[in-house]
């Protein structure tokens, strides 16, 4: 038996690494494509709203929060109603964000008045 040259033995190797990495740069160009296709701003849109809308507790969370906004303005407005004192608006701009915190951070207490209320003024047939 002939034994192999060294020089074979390194040609067979080139062809092997050649070959793998001919698809190494087809799996690169896919994921590249991938990729791409995932961060295009209506892509990432979509996905970001699609995992807002799925959890329970983020929408809750940016309701209460948007509930204590209004509210915090609409206090805001009924105690400034107008006036162009200069104390009266500093004192709506706080009244503004005790307001806002204290209606997004428990917004179990605010949904339990509701309810309270909606029970009160119940019309009964």
């Amino acid at each position: 038996m002939k034994k192999r040259s060294y020089k074979a033995e390194l040609q067979d190797a080139i062809l092997c690494l050649e070959e793998e990495q001919v698809v190494q740069l087809h799996l690169l160009r896919a994921n590249f494509h991938q990729v791409y296709e995932n961060i295009h701003p209506k892509k990432l849109l979509k996905n970001t709203l699609k995992e807002i809308s799925s959890s329970p507790y983020l929408v809750d969370s940016l309701l209460s929060t948007g509930v204590g906004v209004a509210a915090g303005y609409a206090t805001k407005l009924a105690v400034t109603a107008g006036s162009k004192n200069v104390f009266k608006k500093m004192l709506a701009i706080a009244l503004q964000i005790g307001v806002t915190n204290l209606i997004a951070q428990n917004p179990n207490t605010l949904k339990s008045l509701i309810s309270h209320f909606s029970h009160t003024f119940r019309i009964e047939k």
